[in-house]
């Protein structure tokens, strides 16, 4: 079975503690909605390792990311901002997906 949505392996344990909360994607991943369930596989592999409900999806540009962002993806503003700029460097605008483990 096809995964819906992958993530790189080192969010991997996060993902599964529950550290990491929320995912910040650009326009292509934009399409999920609150109540979608999505099956999780590592974006190196395509391995399966969860399923997760999504709770909401809201627009946001790089300068409107704050401290509760980063805290809900376990690292620091400066360290997610350069994540993000390092993953979509040409992009302005992305989409909060917040999700919980089922």
């Amino acid at each position: 079975m096809q995964n819906d949505i992958t993530f790189y392996q080192r969010f991997k344990s996060d993902i599964l503690a529950g550290l990491k909360v929320i995912t910040i994607r650009d326009n292509k991943e934009s399409h999920f909605k609150a109540g979608d369930k999505l099956r999780v596989g590592t974006f190196e592999t395509d391995e399966y390792f969860c399923t997760i409900k999504i709770i909401s999806v809201t627009p946001v540009t790089l300068e409107q990311l704050t401290e509760e962002h980063a805290k809900q993806e376990n690292m620091t503003l400066s360290e997610l901002k350069k994540v993000i700029s390092d993953i979509y460097p040409n992009e302005k605008y992305f989409f909060v997906i917040h999700f919980s483990l089922l």
